[in-house]
């Protein structure tokens, strides 16, 4: 479960657009500890791996894995707040300290780049450069 929340909040940083509340995705990830993750080597590898289809997924790493693209592509209009927030968390972490990690998701989400260039300057007015 917890490694939902650090992935599906990795992509909220990139949004601003917020949809109808009948059409959020689950917030019962919302209130987990992101520190404790972040700070798990092994289990952020763990999840990191699921989502690039090079191990196994946990029920909760799976769910994150189905809705990933999506979230992205529609600018996560289905995000709640505290997954935003969490996910502007999880990002500079990610950047900042994992770089290996970043370099490894935005391959397999963002191939052509479409998505950086699209969100770089949403992400600049967060402090986050990607």
């Amino acid at each position: 479960m917890k490694g939902f929340a650090v992935f599906g909040l990795l992509v909220v940083v990139l949004v601003a657009v917020s949809a109808r509340p009948e059409e959020k995705y689950t917030d019962k990830y919302d209130n987990i500890d992101l520190d404790e993750i972040l700070s798990n080597k092994r289990l952020l590898k763990n999840y990191t791996n699921c989502l690039l289809g090079k191990g196994n997924c946990s029920p909760d790493g799976a769910d994150l894995k189905k809705v990933l693209p999506e979230a992205i592509k529609t600018e996560c209009a289905k995000c709640t707040e505290n997954q935003r927030k969490g996910s502007r968390k999880v990002l500079r972490h990610l950047i900042d300290n994992e770089p290996e990690i970043w370099a490894e998701l935005e391959k397999e989400y963002d191939p052509s780049g479409e998505y950086a260039a699209k969100y770089r300057e949403m992400a600049k007015k967060e402090g986050i450069n990607i």
